[in-house]
């Protein structure tokens, strides 16, 4: 893995996400996802000379017919990935930002998803939608996306209602949403707005990003520090404070993970010194268990189906 200290030495984006993605690849001697196409679709009833081995057993054990799995050829995912470009992004406490972490970030995944030969979309917000790319995928598409996530954060205050609120009207067919912030917002109206996102039918997972200073609040002198959303310089002692700070950062972390966690919604907590490939390796893990259970939930219907025709049949 590459350290995100010697990641951000490269200049071009779309040469970080490549040597994470290329990187990533090589580290895995058998993937434990075989890419996003191939997934379970339904059943039809086995007609001589079909494969033996496409026949559900347990099936046939419950209705005495013979039923065969069908699959999809192609799942054409179509992702969205949601990226913060508030003011607070731009702070880091090393040699590079949180933006500059979650602009990789996303780079990453856009990169793979692209080699898998899904769609990808790019939008940008802070207290408003910026820039917004439709899932695409073709040629030119990538490096377009990629100049757009090269740009540093021009935006103020981060307001996750208001985005999130367009996103949904902008956004109608179902699809994968990747959101990527800080999050440090109030939250009182995220779980109406992500509960609304989810009710549509998407898929949601929620990478939140934070300067590893802003977790451990690892000052010592008392200094000026200025907001960088509203441009005011407070005096502060972190002896005096730190405890407080850091009573109410864990407070909110835990009622995000449990808004998460109540509507189904993936979350996963990013440090920016945290290797990208393990960011990669999160998501291909999040698919993984919903494609599990997509499947299973399909499954589960086709069988009531099916036996509730044979409940119904006569005999």
């Amino acid at each position: 893995m590459v350290a995100p200290l010697a990641l951000m030495g490269i200049k071009s984006m779309e040469l970080r996400a490549k040597v994470v993605v290329e990187g990533f690849l090589r580290g895995i001697h058998r993937s434990p996802y075989h890419g996003f196409s191939a997934e379970f679709s339904e059943y039809r009833q086995y007609i001589v000379g079909d494969d033996s081995r496409h026949i559900d057993w347990r099936l046939y054990a419950r209705s005495d017919r013979l039923f065969i799995k069908k699959f999809e050829d192609e799942t054409n995912l179509r992702c969205h990935v949601l990226l913060d470009h508030s003011r607070s992004m731009g702070y880091g406490s090393g040699s590079y930002t949180k933006s500059h972490y979650a602009g990789t970030l996303a780079a990453t995944l856009a990169y793979f998803l692209f080699l898998q030969g899904d769609a990808v979309g790019l939008t940008t917000f802070d207290e408003t939608i910026h820039q917004h790319l439709p899932p695409r995928n073709r040629p030119g598409y990538l490096h377009r996306l990629m100049l757009l996530l090269e740009k540093e954060p021009a935006g103020r205050a981060t307001n996750l209602a208001g985005p999130l609120k367009r996103v949904a009207e902008m956004i109608r067919k179902r699809g994968l949403l990747v959101l990527i912030s800080d999050l440090l917002a109030p939250i009182e109206e995220l779980e109406s707005h992500l509960g609304y996102l989810r009710a549509s039918g998407h898929d949601i997972i929620v990478f939140q990003v934070l300067d590893r200073a802003e977790q451990d609040f690892s000052f010592e002198t008392p200094s000026l520090f200025r907001d960088i959303e509203s441009d005011k310089n407070i005096y502060v002692d972190p002896a005096a404070v730190k405890q407080e700070y850091q009573s109410r950062l864990h407070d909110h972390l835990e009622a995000i993970q449990s808004t998460c966690q109540n509507l189904g919604i993936d979350y996963r907590m990013m440090s920016t010194d945290r290797p990208l490939e393990l960011a990669l390796l999160d998501f291909l893990i999040c698919r993984i268990r919903h494609g599990k259970q997509t499947n299973q939930n399909r499954r589960l219907n086709v069988r009531a189906r099916v036996l509730q025709k044979d409940d119904r049949s006569p005999s």
